[in-house]
């Protein structure tokens, strides 16, 4: 018997592989469940699928496969969904995630929803699923690390972040911003590392297993007793489908194009100039990596990733399938392309404290520095004048928050950053400290200015 799985970021193909001989295929989505079937597959577990941008799989496809001898398993992610919701005519729900959405304990999609990586990456997910958040307080509140009312807040500020944004950093730093126990807090931290429940995971290795078990058992084509009705919508599906895990078409790219795209550059002195210092930066990066600084790593091109696809609204899958359609990539391109700018990234951390000088004669030659050094000078005069020379953000009139919206909105370009720790990285700051310091220190100022 034939054996497909939609995979994605719950459970890695190679560890499905390890417990169950299977074709291993993408997240699911509308038309795929058919699909599989067509070609031939008796039994179909889905564990992840597109909840958004992406039409999801249909229910009538799983219907429809199941009318046609086709065991369905369902477990951790879309898969526990649709068990839930199609188990009374004989979809197979397996896992602790299926039970609650059964038992209608959960009822929202968001509880599965991560966002992932691209395929190059094996999917890999870049938040926490809510479900998975769940098992983790219910863990740490169960060894006595969380008050009751801990927990039940912890959740309340989990569930109130927006799904790609959803991470144990995130959360313990909102809690802490709302004022939770911090000595809770800092015993959850340490907790964390070791203590994190994958419950997507577990249900997705116990649906694996329990189809093994299955198989082995013997198993003959499923029959179920409902009516299947052919509408003029499933002769649309029908019609639709295209083969499984067709890939995307990408544009050509010869020598041409990029010619024809570096004459329009050029033609835009201040563009390309831009670029030219930018493609400096990465060729150099490109040649420190291989000497003398070390691979970004796995969390590291996770963030990237995430943070370019949060900056340009590229979030659903369709989103970011018609941003590489558009800039001539493949996905492989595209993993590449963040590798190369999570490198960036760590080429310019190494060289940060050999960068001062090199900064000030690029003002100097950009004549930039008589400015600077002017508006230094007048700042620290008005800042030692009203006390305020070494501000303290206890002393100040904002919140963190309200300070970050206060500088992103005063800055009025590029991608905002969600937090204080990513606006010191995007601004160049050694650390959140020392942008804390200056963010004050300007805040102060304008506001002395102002009067």
């Amino acid at each position: 018997m034939t054996v497909h799985l939609f995979l994605g970021p719950t459970l890695a193909a190679a560890d499905a592989a390890e417990v169950l001989d299977a074709v291993i295929l993408p997240p699911v989505a509308h038309g795929d469940v058919y699909r599989a079937a067509q070609r031939g597959a008796t039994v179909i577990g889905i564990v992840d699928g597109y909840f958004e941008g992406v039409p999801a799989v249909w229910h009538k496809e799983i219907l429809w496969a199941m009318r046609e001898g086709v065991h369905v398993f369902g477990s951790a992610s879309m898969g526990a969904l649709r068990a839930a919701e199609l188990s009374p005519f004989g979809m197979e729900g397996v896992g602790a995630v299926f039970e609650a959405f059964q038992r209608a304990e959960l009822e929202d999609d968001d509880e599965v929803a991560v966002a992932h990586a691209p395929a190059a990456y094996g999917y890999r997910a870049l938040s926490a699923a809510m479900v998975n958040i769940r098992a983790t307080l219910a863990a740490a509140a169960a060894r006595g690390i969380l008050r009751p009312a801990t927990h039940a807040a912890l959740l309340r500020i989990a569930k109130q972040l927006f799904y790609p944004d959803r991470s144990y950093p995130r959360l313990l730093s909102e809690a802490s911003a709302q004022g939770l126990d911090p000595d809770e807090l800092s015993a959850l931290k340490r907790f964390l590392p070791g203590g994190q429940v994958d419950q997507k995971r577990a249900d997705a290795l116990a649906m694996l297993r329990a189809i093994r078990a299955r198989l082995e058992a013997g198993l003959t084509p499923k029959q179920v007793r409902y009516h299947f009705e052919a509408t003029i919508f499933w002769d649309s599906l029908r019609q639709a489908a295209a083969p499984l895990g067709e890939p995307l078409a990408e544009p050509g790219e010869g020598s041409w194009m990029q010619s024809a795209l570096l004459d329009e550059a050029r033609l835009h002195p201040v563009a390309y100039a831009l670029a030219r210092k930018g493609a400096l930066t990465r060729l150099l990066s490109r040649a420190l990596s291989d000497e003398q600084t070390p691979r970004p790593l796995d969390e590291e091109v996770d963030a990237t990733i995430l943070s370019f696809r949060r900056a340009r609204g590229l979030l659903t899958a369709e989103a970011m399938e018609g941003w590489l359609r558009a800039n001539g990539l493949s996905a492989e391109e595209f993993a590449r392309l963040m590798e190369s700018e999570a490198q960036v990234a760590a080429v310019q951390r190494w060289a940060a404290p050999h960068l001062s000088a090199h900064v000030v004669d690029q003002l100097r030659l950009d004549d930039l520095y008589v400015w600077c050094w002017a508006r230094a000078r007048e700042k620290q005069r008005l800042l030692e004048e009203a006390g305020l020379a070494d501000p303290d953000l206890a002393a100040a009139p904002l919140s963190r928050g309200e300070l970050l919206a206060w500088y992103i909105e005063r800055r009025g370009e590029g991608a905002a950053p969600r937090d204080l720790a990513e606006a010191a990285l995007q601004a160049g700051f050694r650390d959140e400290p020392m942008f804390l310091r200056a963010l004050l220190r300007e805040y102060h100022y304008v506001r002395l200015r102002e009067r």
